[in-house]
């Protein structure tokens, strides 16, 4: 009657084990993915800026339509890190992995 029961609880704490490890994991896996984000929009900004500025100095006259380019650029590499931390929230709040051990 009791190594039943010692067995299940056995089950049950590798089972809650297993699902720290895959919490704790995934929590260190998302600020990782957020930080390289963040890190590579900053870097496209920067690069973009940079050209930007080198463009206006060699053709003063393009200075309108290269704003324009920049800006739109721009806004496409903001969208980055704002789709990464939309896809790091869901594996925060609704973690697949969990689900996969029963």
């Amino acid at each position: 009657m009791i190594f039943p029961l010692l067995a299940e609880a056995a089950t049950q704490a590798v089972s809650m084990a297993d699902k720290v490890a895959i919490v704790s994991s995934t929590a260190i896996a998302v600020g990782i993915i957020l930080a390289a984000a963040g890190l590579g929009s900053a870097l496209g900004w920067g690069m973009i800026c940079s050209k930007y500025i080198e463009g206006i100095a060699r053709q003063p006259e393009m200075q309108p339509k290269l704003m324009g380019q920049m800006l739109f650029t721009g806004g496409l590499m903001e969208a980055f890190p704002m789709i990464v931390l939309g896809m790091s929230m869901w594996f925060i709040f609704a973690n697949p992995f969990i689900g996969a051990l029963g």
